[in-house]
């Protein structure tokens, strides 16, 4: 978790029913990873020491919120289905898709567990320093 005083962050915001994120970085790139590691942190997910998973994922670049929104859902899925959590991301952008090289292991354990990730007042905004957005999740 950073202060909204660093270059890249995220912070937990009072939601009455679900959990919600603001996340801040200076691009697209920043944005979802920063993204993704407060979604890990607010389920309390740890990761196993044992051995390293690699992934990749390629998903098209329609629109900066459905990007969002996919990348996140693709990483509660494979939390879902094979477990795997991640905390390294190498992510990359063009005109038409983000393709992300993750690295992770199997997931130790998870505190609380998140249904999925909402368009609820979701806009990615242009600030002096970059990204910022607020993001839901339904619990």
């Amino acid at each position: 978790m950073s202060t909204p005083h660093t270059q890249a962050g995220f912070r937990e915001v009072a939601h009455t029913a679900d959990w919600e994120i603001e996340v801040w970085a200076p691009d697209l790139c920043m944005l979802i990873e920063q993204a993704a590691r407060g979604m890990y942190v607010l389920t309390g997910t740890r990761l196993a020491s044992g051995p390293r998973l690699q992934r990749a994922l390629l998903l098209p670049a329609d629109d900066r919120e459905s990007l969002l929104v996919g990348f996140l859902t693709e990483l509660l899925y494979l939390s879902e289905v094979d477990g795997i959590g991640f905390d390294r991301f190498e992510l990359r952008l063009d005109e038409e898709s983000l393709s992300a090289s993750l690295k992770g292991a199997h997931i130790e354990s998870m505190q609380k567990e998140i249904k999925a990730v909402t368009y609820h007042g979701l806009s990615i905004r242009e600030t002096e320093a970059g990204l910022e957005a607020n993001l839901v999740f339904d619990v």
